[in-house]
């Protein structure tokens, strides 16, 4: 049993020390002030055994060993504000008590010879050294076990580690950002030039155009073209036939030698284009249209009476062709894009009209 827990304390002191952050600024803390007491031992004796003899030592021993005490009590204290006030308090008028002790002597003994640097930094040394104890101590925190620190500094080297990320995350990102933004700055200024190339030109093109369609409308206001030139037929593939052009003639009345007696009473047989005109004036008397006048613009009914005068005349025109060279050989004006329509919806209803006569025929014979 005796041996059991004997090993048990043995192996207990064999664990290794670690070395927190915490006790190394301790310890140097803790250096520092008893650097300081033993200066302000040595400086305050020097001071105060003139007028103190051999009680100057402990005098100034026990001032200084009592400040060192109440720096550790206070360090004992730790983060308990209440347990730490009075101490500190307490600390901090023994550090102006020491203080005082160089200080008034370098008051009292100024207008001699010169300072002792020693005196002169003793007061400054204390108060510092108080002041940084007052700064520290707070910002050690509490003494944490081995296990404890470590599973801190493994929570703040997550945290580190993820702050860390973050930011190169985010210079990540700005660098992207900052490339993008480079690269649509160049898209768009190429964008602009091809714009402003794309109005140019049609600037340039407008500014022809307008040119151009100016002089244009200038010609064709002096210079209209008479309605013979619309009426020329244009070929087409399908139905191009080679036709001689109608040229303008002048009718000639013939001269007639007699041979013997009178002209009988029916005199001279009528011309083609005499009878033509004949039947023209019937149909449009017929059908209510405006008789057309030759040489005048027609209306599409009377082109329409002049096509359907035509179909009843003694030789009929078979094809568009033969009707439009008939048409313009009588005289009368009508342009292609007018007569051919009207042409064709005439020999639609001519077929109809025939079928129809058919299918009465055939309805006579049945009955």
């Amino acid at each position: 049993m005796f041996n059991k827990n004997k090993n048990k304390n043995k192996n207990k002191g064999d664990e290794p020390r670690s070395w927190s952050p915490r006790a190394f600024v301790l310890s140097a803390l803790g250096a520092l002030t008893l650097g300081v007491a033993v200066l302000s031992v040595a400086v305050s004796y020097s001071i105060l055994v003139p007028h103190f003899g051999m009680l100057a030592a402990p005098t100034v021993a026990a001032l200084d060993v009592l400040w060192v005490v109440l720096q550790a009590t206070e360090i004992l204290a730790g983060n308990n504000r209440v347990r730490a006030r009075r101490v500190r308090w307490a600390g901090l008028a023994l550090t102006l008590v020491i203080a005082a002790v160089p200080t008034a002597d370098l008051i009292l003994t100024g207008s001699g010879a010169g300072f002792d640097l020693a005196v002169v930094l003793t007061p400054v040394a204390i108060v510092s050294t108080k002041a940084v104890w007052w700064l520290v101590l707070p910002s050690l925190g509490r003494k944490v076990s081995p296990a404890t620190r470590q599973a801190i500094d493994a929570r703040r080297q997550e945290v580190a580690d993820r702050l860390e990320q973050m930011e190169a995350n985010a210079a990540d990102r700005i660098e992207l950002l900052r490339a993008a933004g480079d690269l649509q700055m160049q898209v768009s200024a190429a964008e602009t030039d091809y714009r402003r190339a794309t109005l140019k030109a049609q600037k340039r093109m407008t500014d022809r155009l307008h040119g151009q369609a100016v002089s244009t409308a200038d010609t064709i206001a002096s210079k209209p073209l008479p309605e013979l030139v619309a009426e020329i037929a244009l070929p087409e593939l399908d139905g191009w036939e080679p036709a001689a052009l109608a040229l303008p003639v002048t009718s000639v009345t013939p001269a007639v030698t007699q041979v013997s007696g009178a002209i009988g009473d029916g005199g001279e047989e009528p011309s083609r284009r005499e009878r033509l005109l004949v039947t023209v004036a019937e149909i449009a008397a017929v059908t209510g249209v405006p008789t057309p006048v030759t040489g005048t613009p027609l209306t599409n009914e009377q082109i329409t009476v002049v096509l359907r005068a035509l179909r009843y005349s003694e030789d009929p025109p078979m094809s568009y062709r033969q009707a439009a060279a008939e048409f313009r050989r009588a005289g009368y004006l009508g342009g292609e894009d007018r007569v051919r329509p009207l042409w064709r919806e005439l020999k639609k209803q001519e077929s109809e009209e025939s079928e129809e006569s058919e299918e009465d025929a055939e309805a006579d014979r049945t009955h």
